[in-house]
């Protein structure tokens, strides 16, 4: 048997504020950030500038939209615009750079209400033919004759998210109206969810039935992963009362429950233009990207209960912690994944709580040398570091840290202790100054640098504002790193 736990789960609280990324930045002794751990600084001197952005001037384009918001994000010159389409209430972020690698993504609130795997099924289905494109794959012929930069789509435990990019403006268009007609008219039928989601299946009459499916065997190779099983079984444990305390991706024990009533039922609940969010990025004219998004929308009402019913619950911390202790099958040599959780907070974090967290993250297991990291790695009571660190994603963050490869389970509380005993050293005693100053140059760089590797920067940026948009909060204020 595999030994995956005990997995400690515990209550992070986060207090203090403190910082911006700029620069001459002094620093002050430690008071609390996290709960029995934390930081402080003196302030950054802070800097404002304001710019604002140019909506349109087609004012037949402009009349189908309210303009919500209109600034300009001076760290990366970009002019963005938020847009309301008055008829159906969605929200577009348009952003105007000179960048001709366009993106374009389409997002939509889905939290499931168990581990079926719906959303995940449903992001394979809606790309298997749609009313303009009655093909069986369209998505594989635009990988094949697209001039795409990226075509992808990813299902999150709260949002389904459908991104392109192109650098070629018609290529561009048509990628956008491919993926619009794909995610609000797909061709959804009983035979699409037995071929995406699960089906019975017979190689002759001498064998049992079994379970195949595209999702199904996709999951099926994920849940066959120790470390996959863990942090699933880490996340749920942190939070048992909202939707991601379940699979959205899917548990292979679950998904031959779902129904063809509630699979369809589930788009129609969701992917509604009132709960959508729509992302435009690149150097094409605004008006051509409202009136194509119209074109769409248009046919549809608002339908107020989508967005309503698509509202994340925030989640309760608990007041003390608690062990979960869980086994899977495993070889002769099988060894133990042990890791402690918290489930930072329960209200929303202001901008300089959110960077505090990611600099005292850096700080703690940024590098091999970082403390918390180095007595891990020195310990000798694991064969690695499970360094996943501070998870802002969703709405509410989580740290995770602990060992795998770990011969002795009996060994996990002595890694407990470690992880404790190092976090209370460095609430007491802070760090060097010049490591923290390091943490905020590397920070800073990265920022400034904006190095996306192969993936569109608009990608990143869509990325980045849902964090906070996605949530019914300001989409601007994840794309700024200086105030």
């Amino acid at each position: 048997m595999f030994m995956v736990a005990p997995c400690r789960v515990g209550a992070f609280q986060a207090t203090t504020t403190w910082l911006t990324a700029a620069r001459s930045i002094r620093w002050a002794p430690l008071t609390r950030l996290v709960n029995r751990a934390g930081l402080q600084c003196y302030p950054a001197r802070k800097i404002v500038t304001t710019m604002l952005g140019t909506a349109p001037k087609d004012s037949a384009t402009i009349a189908k939209y309210d303009l919500l918001k209109e600034d300009t994000i001076s760290e990366y010159g970009a002019k963005v615009l938020l847009f309301k389409h008055k008829k159906t209430g969605a929200e577009v972020l348009s952003v105007s750079v000179p960048d001709e690698n366009k993106v374009f993504g389409i997002t939509f609130r889905t939290p499931p209400s168990d581990s079926t795997g719906v959303p995940h099924i449903l992001e394979h289905s809606v790309l298997c033919g749609s009313r303009k494109y009655p093909v069986k794959e369209p998505f594989v012929e635009l990988l094949k004759g697209s001039m795409n930069t990226f075509l992808n789509a990813f299902t999150y435990p709260d949002r389904t998210c459908y991104p392109v990019a192109s650098q070629n403006l018609k290529d561009f268009y048509n990628l956008v109206n491919v993926y619009l007609d794909a995610v609000l008219h797909p061709a959804l039928t009983p035979w699409t969810l037995k071929q995406e989601g699960w089906h019975y299946e017979i190689e002759n009459t001498s064998q049992t039935l079994t379970y195949k499916g595209v999702v199904f065997n996709e999951m099926k190779g994920v849940y066959s992963s120790p470390d996959a099983v863990h942090s699933r079984a880490a996340q749920q444990a942190l939070f048992p009362d909202n939707t991601y305390g379940v699979d959205s991706g899917g548990d292979p024990a679950a998904i031959p429950t779902l129904s063809w009533e509630n699979f369809i039922g589930f788009h129609k609940k969701y992917y509604h233009p009132t709960n959508s969010r729509v992302f435009f990025y690149g150097d094409d004219d605004v008006a051509a990207r409202l009136a194509l998004l119209d074109e769409y929308l248009g046919e549809f009402e608002a339908l107020p209960a989508a967005r309503q019913d698509s509202v994340v619950h925030w989640q309760k911390k608990k007041s003390t912690p608690w062990n979960i202790e869980q086994k899977v099958a495993g070889g002769a040599d099988a060894k133990t994944i042990f890791t402690l959780n918290w489930l930072i907070n329960d209200h929303k974090l202001d901008e300089e709580e959110e960077l505090a967290l990611g600099v005292l993250d850096d700080l703690l297991m940024g590098t091999p040398v970082a403390p918390l990291y180095k007595r891990l790695r020195e310990s000798g009571l694991g064969e690695s570091v499970v360094s996943d660190g501070l998870d802002t994603v969703l709405q509410q963050a989580t740290y995770t840290v602990g060992l795998k490869g770990i011969a002795d389970a009996s060994k996990c509380a002595e890694i407990e202790a470690i992880i404790l005993d190092t976090l209370s050293k460095h609430a007491q005693v802070g760090f060097e100054e010049s490591a923290v100053e390091a943490s905020l140059n590397s920070l800073e760089f990265r920022l400034r640098e904006f190095n996306t590797g192969s993936f569109p920067r608009g990608l990143s940026f869509m990325l980045s504002s849902l964090s906070s948009w996605l949530y019914d909060r300001d989409p601007f204020q994840p794309l700024r790193f200086e105030a």
